[in-house]
């Protein structure tokens, strides 16, 4: 049993080993719907998970934190709690540290954007998560058709 796990490929691995768009007998388009809503899935635990904690200690601090007095801070700690969760399962998943932080960029990129857009007025500061979200899901597909071959499209 032991030999068997030493010589299995990682998931990323095994992906880049394939020839561009053959996954598991051609299921390549799949597999990377597949991956990307895994990875959605697991932004959403990292964000519902670390933002769990982290408002319990900032509550515990008495320190009040409310994305619509502070929506620079709600919005940067959002990307990185999702930043974890996803990073965490790439990792998992056999993905190296550059598509992994690659990844993570997008998570970040939308403040790029959107932040001198809040300090201008043009968005609002409760509108600031959602259209942080509404940013990252595009962000995240044109990582991963750059890297088509790792992700098995």
């Amino acid at each position: 049993m032991q030999a068997r796990n030493d010589t299995r490929l990682t998931h990323a691995q095994d992906a880049a080993a394939r020839p561009a768009g053959k996954a598991h007998g051609g299921h390549g388009w799949w597999h990377f719907a597949r991956h990307y809503l895994e990875m959605v899935v697991a932004m959403a635990v990292g964000m519902l998970v670390l933002g769990a904690v982290t408002r319990g200690v900032l509550a515990l601090a008495d320190v009040e934190f409310a994305a619509t007095r502070h929506p620079e801070l709600a919005s940067l700690e959002m990307a990185f709690d999702m930043s974890v969760g996803m990073a965490m399962w790439m990792r998992h998943r056999g993905h190296g540290w550059p598509s992994t932080l690659e990844m993570c960029g997008a998570m970040f990129a939308p403040a790029l954007v959107l932040f001198p857009l809040l300090w201008l007025g043009v968005v609002a500061p409760d509108s600031m998560i959602t259209l942080e979200h509404l940013a990252m899901l595009p962000l995240m597909l044109l990582v991963m058709l750059r890297r088509r071959r790792e992700y098995g499209g």
